[in-house]
């Protein structure tokens, strides 16, 4: 196959006189080498864009740990070239990140109409004393941001008004596709714009940064409308009621819920604050049709029989606080799960969350409900291009430069693999890393130095400031090892001990004797120190956890938290 022309070596200014042009530089704050955190960057002298601002789930060690938000030192630091950041769509890995980001700096964010719908409420929840500058865009729009111009072009997804970017430059475009597939009976009918992606391929792609989750996947994705008939037949199967749990975000899956039940004779309650709140949304903006009279409240269903009824819950990735969570432990006031419901688990977990999903099923199940997770007949489909659709997007955009994103390591590898035997030479193959810039000038394509980067984390209780790294690894020490407390009384005056210290422990399963022998060592290190190092309270806490620590760890391999306490006398 021919490939595309190289990148342009200048340009005409003014007056027709040959300019020399900068280096674009695409910097990933997050989204390469991993599921999620989408956060890139694209720079030219001094104007930067930003696309999509999302956040990762927590993996099983980061205990107490409610979201993953890209490190934002690199944005603020350079605020002030910040042109905007434009959102390819608004699931949460693409805008879950933009409440902490905006609680750092002022930047306009550009969205379609729906991705604002969907965004806004929540961002006025984190930030009610904030005024925010949301403009809207359409698809075909060409956006000045400064020396750079931007253009969202219309992909298919499973979630409305999705949109890859063009990013246009002095050397040519930067084509980020986002989450894409190429279906072609998309349920809102509303086709990608595989024209626009052709004809940019034509002007001129510098780079293709390509989504790249399901590139192990041989062959084209099914539709999202061939999930109709698998729901149709799990419906006619229930002997009950029916429970369907996805993401609050797909609005399409929703959709085909709310009309295979109108044809099956029954009603639709949704349970889950954030669905509702997005199904309230769609209704009024017209992105989902419910046929009249299908949709009930929580507390009308008593008016029916369980024949009668179908559920939209949120839980898919066996979030604690969700309602289908809830509701498998029996602990959800609204709704409790009866001996012959049927659930239908319409969603690809995310990495990390298999654990938390197969307990929430397992209790179902215990509790007498029937759960359905696969079936011949699709109950689910991906909204990511597999291989012959990524195939597809090479040769539409026919790009200089190749870098896979939105993907782990080996999707990564993968990805590169197949461009190189569709004709790609290795120096035009790039595996981004996060923080690592991809500059190209007008000869060649390389990595630059290292910029400000990586994960800041977040706790329930939703602050903004982030988790360090030291308290995860303390909340990772008690949960495997315990907590070890040792209270040393001292006259910080007289410099003199006011007492025998004493060393308390929970959740700490060593072996017999380990806090006797502690309590050696540490009672010989507290009599070794002078009467001005008693007088300092730092350094007995120092002294006293780091003897008993080394020491329980050299014997015993554990490592619990050892949380030292001076009492002054």
């Amino acid at each position: 196959m021919g490939l595309a022309n190289a990148p342009f070596s200048c340009h005409l200014g003014e007056a027709g006189t040959l300019l020399p042009m900068g280096l674009v530089q695409v910097i990933a704050l997050g989204g390469v080498g991993e599921i999620g955190k989408n956060c890139s960057v694209v720079r030219e002298d001094d104007d930067i864009v930003v696309v999509d601002c999302g956040l990762s789930f927590p993996n099983e060690e980061m205990l107490g740990i409610d979201i993953v938000v890209p490190d934002f030192t690199y944005l603020v630091q350079n605020q002030s070239k910040i042109r905007g950041v434009f959102i390819t769509h608004a699931h949460e890995d693409h805008v879950g990140g933009l409440p902490y980001l905006l609680n750092q700096i002022d930047v306009p964010i550009y969205c379609t109409e729906f991705t604002q719908a969907l965004i806004r409420t929540k961002l006025e929840e984190k930030l009610p004393h904030k005024k925010l500058d949301i403009r809207i865009f359409k698809p075909g729009d060409r956006i000045a941001a400064g020396a750079l111009e931007v253009e969202p072009v219309r992909v298919t997804h499973s979630i409305p008004e999705n949109c890859s970017m063009a990013v246009r430059t002095s050397h040519g475009i930067v084509f980020f596709t986002g989450d894409f597939k190429f279906d072609f009976t998309p349920v809102d009918g509303k086709l990608a714009n595989i024209t626009r992606i052709g004809e940019m391929g034509l002007e001129g792609v510098l780079l293709l940064l390509s989504d790249s989750t399901n590139v192990e996947r041989p062959g084209w994705g099914p539709s999202e409308r061939a999930v109709t008939a698998g729901l149709k037949n799990v419906f006619a199967e229930a002997e009950g009621r029916v429970l369907l749990t996805t993401f609050a975000s797909n609005i399409h899956r929703m959709q085909q819920v709310y009309e295979v039940a109108a044809e099956m004779g029954r009603k639709v309650a949704v349970v889950g604050r954030r669905m509702e709140q997005n199904l309230d949304i769609c209704e009024r903006m017209g992105y989902v049709k419910v046929p009249k009279n299908t949709r009930i409240r929580l507390d009308e269903m008593r008016m029916y029989t369980d024949k009668q009824l179908a559920i939209l819950t949120t839980g898919s990735q066996g979030e604690p606080m969700s309602a289908l969570v809830q509701m498998s432990k029996g602990e959800y006031g609204r709704l409790q799960i009866k001996q012959g419901d049927t659930l239908i688990y319409s969603a690809r977990p995310i990495p990390g969350n298999e654990g938390a999903i197969w307990r929430t099923i397992n209790r179902l199940f215990n509790q007498g409900c029937r759960v359905v997770y696969e079936s011949p007949t699709p109950i689910h489909v991906s909204g990511h291009a597999y291989q012959e659709e990524l195939k597809m997007m090479i040769n539409l955009t026919r790009p200089y430069y190749i870098a896979p994103v939105h993907g782990e390591p080996r999707h990564q590898f993968l990805y590169n693999k197949i461009a190189a035997h569709m004709g790609y030479p290795e120096h035009r193959l790039f595996t981004m890393k996060d923080g690592v810039p991809l500059c190209m000038d007008d000869t060649s394509g390389y990595f630059g130095e290292q910029v400000p980067c990586g994960r800041v984390l977040v706790d329930n209780s939703g602050g903004m400031a982030g988790v360090p790294d030291e308290v995860l690894r303390d909340r990772f020490n008690v949960a495997n090892d315990g907590i070890v407390v040792i209270t040393v009384p001292v006259d910080t005056t007289a410099g003199v001990m006011a007492g025998d210290p004493v060393i308390q422990a929970r959740a700490f399963s060593g072996p017999e004797g380990i806090l006797d022998a502690a309590y050696d060592v540490l009672f010989d290190a507290l009599a070794a120190l002078s009467k001005d190092e008693l007088k300092d309270t730092a350094r007995v806490k120092h002294d006293a956890s780091d003897v008993v620590r080394r020491l329980i760890q050299k014997r015993t391999g554990l490592r619990p938290l050892v949380l030292p306490i001076v009492l002054e006398v």
